[in-house]
């Protein structure tokens, strides 16, 4: 559960802000002498203090000799917290734009001649790691699926973190199917994941394809709505390193229509000529 005090650090109070305005709330009306001495706060630093919360209009100062302070209600603490913020962001957006022009002025021409020594193939692919990065590009590509989704994998093991999104996809009547390799090239542990992971989408997703690839697949990945005509799809591949560790392992993700047409020729030559239904 959260601690209300957290609050104090939220608007922006120091510590010895938090104390005074927490005193302040159970005493009500007091001197700042009496404060330090009720909070340990150095006599030397309570005026300050006390001077910076009601700049913020967090405190009231109530003329006199002593002069006294008094708290604002929590309810007008609050809402003079987000007031001082509104008012901060009001000030920082003025400050920005009124600095625009010259700003685009000075670099949008240097943007502009570096983007345009960039090579076309450099953005072929950019590249995440394997883990939670690739499995979380791997859900926004079954979001992003409209009319078809592909997937290459061994054993899938990977079901139970895409699952929310494969399921949306099957319910968009999204075209699913999945390329397993066949579990005669898989050590045994993972041929029992596998056989798992099969059974469940037999249950839950009787629609979805399902096939075995009889021949080792290069690599494994998602492929989503591929154009034949090059005009659109993307994908996430990783490439067989059976040497590399996973926490070394990076996937490439490419948004390069004539690259992903060319991985959905494959799936389709290995899913009709290198496959069986079952294993």
């Amino acid at each position: 559960m959260t601690d209300p005090s957290d609050v104090f650090e939220r608007v922006g109070l120091t510590e010895y802000e938090t104390t005074a305005v927490e005193e302040l709330l159970s005493l009500g009306r007091t001197t700042a002498p009496n404060l330090a001495e009720a909070t340990g706060i150095p006599k030397a630093r309570i005026y300050g203090v006390l001077d910076s919360l009601a700049d913020r209009g967090f405190v009231k100062v109530i003329p006199g000799r002593p002069k006294e302070y008094q708290p604002k209600s929590p309810e007008e603490i609050l809402d003079r917290a987000v007031e001082n913020r509104r008012q901060s962001y009001e000030s920082f957006a003025g400050d920005v734009e009124a600095q625009r022009d010259a700003f685009l002025a000075e670099y949008r021409p240097r943007y502009e001649r570096a983007s345009g020594d960039i090579s076309p193939t450099a953005e072929l692919f950019h590249v995440v790691d394997v883990g939670d990065p690739s499995e979380r590009e791997t859900r926004r590509l079954y979001d992003d699926a409209t009319e078809t989704l592909r997937i290459i994998t061994n054993s899938y093991a990977y079901q139970d973190s895409v699952d929310r999104a494969l399921a949306d996809a099957v319910e968009r009547d999204v075209d699913v199917a999945v390329l397993f390799l066949h579990p005669d090239r898989l050590p045994p542990e993972k041929a029992a994941v596998q056989a798992d992971i099969v059974d469940r989408l037999a249950s839950e997703y009787p629609d979805i394809g399902v096939r075995f690839s009889t021949e080792k697949l290069p690599w494994r990945g998602t492929l989503v709505d591929p154009s034949m005509d090059y005009e659109g799809g993307e994908a996430i591949l990783l490439v067989e390193e059976p040497d590399v560790p996973n926490h070394m392992r990076q996937a490439a993700l490419t948004e390069n229509g004539s690259f992903v047409a060319g991985m959905k020729r494959y799936f389709d030559l290995v899913w009709e000529h290198e496959s069986v239904p079952e294993p």
